[in-house]
């Protein structure tokens, strides 16, 4: 007589496996989907278990956006290679945010992350402007504003990659402002009427790096 098989035990709880969880969720079903219950019945627990390793959905989304933030070690600041090392790092926050449905939203209502990687990335960067010259305050507020423009791009990013953004509604959005620049006279808009080969998922990569070039090139010229 065969014996019964026993169950797989169940893996320990712990914070790592919560947010892993909740990642594969995002993944799987979208940001709807991840909620501290959701998240248990996934683990196959209770609600009550999770609140040991994680106080509330508030924090457990600052902590997968934090998780998707690890790229492990940052390079040593090199004054030569600084403007490079930068654009590194935000093409790398990019890819982070965008990599799942809902990340880049949640990033963007966190305005002071507070997780370690988070932390480390911020300090990397500081000393990464620094090497280029600036003091502290000077990169302080570089930063700041390279990441707000990294951010928003992976936010809008997110949207036309994971479906948030109709692209139907928005190419019919475009075709009306198209005809109606057209019922004006003659002349009355014509960059905006040359501006649609710009304006596309191929050029969306070309337009981040035009933007992050023209800003770090400003810090540059403001210290030749």
């Amino acid at each position: 007589m065969s014996r019964p098989r026993r169950r797989a035990e169940k893996p320990v709880l712990s914070q790592e496996l919560v947010v892993k969880t909740a990642l594969e969720l995002l993944a799987a079903e979208g940001i709807e989907a991840v909620s501290m219950r959701r998240v248990a019945q996934a683990l196959e627990t209770g609600p009550a278990s999770l609140y040991a390793h994680v106080a509330n959905k508030e924090e457990l989304h600052e902590l997968m956006v934090d998780h998707v933030l690890d790229f492990g070690p940052v390079p040593e600041p090199d004054p030569d290679r600084w403007a490079e090392q930068a654009k590194e790092l935000l093409r790398e926050n990019v890819r982070a945010l965008t990599a799942f449905p809902g990340i880049a939203k949640i990033s963007w209502a966190i305005p002071v992350p507070t997780g370690a990687n988070a932390l480390h990335q911020a300090e990397a960067m500081l000393a990464i402007l620094r090497a280029g010259g600036l003091d502290l305050k000077q990169a302080l507020f570089a930063a700041d504003a390279l990441w707000l423009y990294t951010k928003a791009y992976a936010y809008e990013g997110a949207g036309w990659q994971h479906g948030d953004i109709d692209v139907t509604v928005q190419e019919e959005r475009g075709k009306q402002m198209y005809d109606y620049m057209k019922s004006f006279p003659p002349g009355a808009f014509p960059n905006l009427l040359a501006s649609g080969e710009y304006f596309t998922a191929e050029t969306a990569q070309e337009r981040f790096e035009f933007a992050i070039d023209m800003f770090l090139a400003g810090l540059t010229r403001g210290h030749e």
